[in-house]
């Protein structure tokens, strides 16, 4: 499996000179689609779109296209995990409009929300094995070795994230493949990422089998910019990394 990288959205209208000089809003997944190979989508978090929205998604992007899906606010943020059959198969039910194209399900919990492993088991064991789960912890009372076993327990990946050039998180690897959001580098002009931070990552990635790699600092088309350079520097380490270039 390749290394896929894109970034964290496509809807950004300062990446109108950096990806999409010339081209209607309406066709902006479309362009994307030509320059990334994949996307975490971000819009299921704030309001989960119908499966034809997700069916037209898949329409709409090339055949080796991959997108990952940010889980709703309502499973993470308002139930906090808590009897998640409902909102689970709902999120489920409608991103199967997306048929192969889709990937990993991003659990990105509330800074807010100390560690409850129980609650976080029965969530996961709501999920298909076949459907991968990254879970973004961001309180620091999840940092035990009951929630790594449990997170390895159902072969889901800890996300790594990225802010300021810092890890975020324990590095662990919890699953056989992993998932990584760059959320603000430091590099000129901000909030970029430099090669040396790129690098860094890069090798925190080593070996793994296959990961998602995604650029979450949108302000002036800086995912844009830095996911190409990645996947650039991925390229030259020797690593099979998923399309990326912008056409001419």
């Amino acid at each position: 499996m390749p290394l896929f990288v894109g970034t964290s959205g496509w809807q950004y209208a300062d990446w109108r000179d950096q990806l999409y000089s010339g081209v209607p809003q309406r066709l902006w997944l479309e362009k994307y689609g030509e320059a990334f190979a994949t996307v975490e989508n971000n819009n299921a978090f704030y309001r989960l779109p119908s499966h034809e929205t997700f069916e037209s998604w898949r329409e709409r992007t090339p055949g080796d296209f991959v997108m990952a899906v940010k889980a709703s606010r309502f499973l993470t943020h308002i139930k906090r995990l808590k009897d998640p059959e409902e909102p689970v198969q709902r999120l489920l039910d409608v991103a199967d409009g997306l048929g192969s194209k889709l990937g990993p399900i991003l659990l990105q919990l509330p800074p807010t929300m100390s560690v409850d492993c129980e609650r976080l088991r029965h969530c996961l064991a709501r999920f298909p094995k076949a459907i991968r789960v990254a879970v973004e912890f961001r309180h620091t009372s999840w940092w035990t070795e009951a929630v790594r076993e449990t997170l390895g327990e159902f072969d889901a990946a800890l996300c790594w994230a990225d802010s300021r050039g810092r890890p975020m998180s324990p590095l662990w690897r919890t699953a056989r493949w992993a998932y990584l959001r760059l959320h603000e580098g430091q590099a000129r002009p901000l909030p970029s990422y430099g090669d040396r931070a790129l690098r860094t990552w890069l090798d925190r990635l080593g070996d793994v089998p296959d990961a998602y790699v995604y650029f979450n600092n949108d302000l002036g088309g800086a995912a844009v910019r830095n996911a190409l350079r990645f996947a650039e520097l991925a390229r030259d380490a020797g690593h099979r990394v998923s399309r990326t270039g912008i056409p001419d």
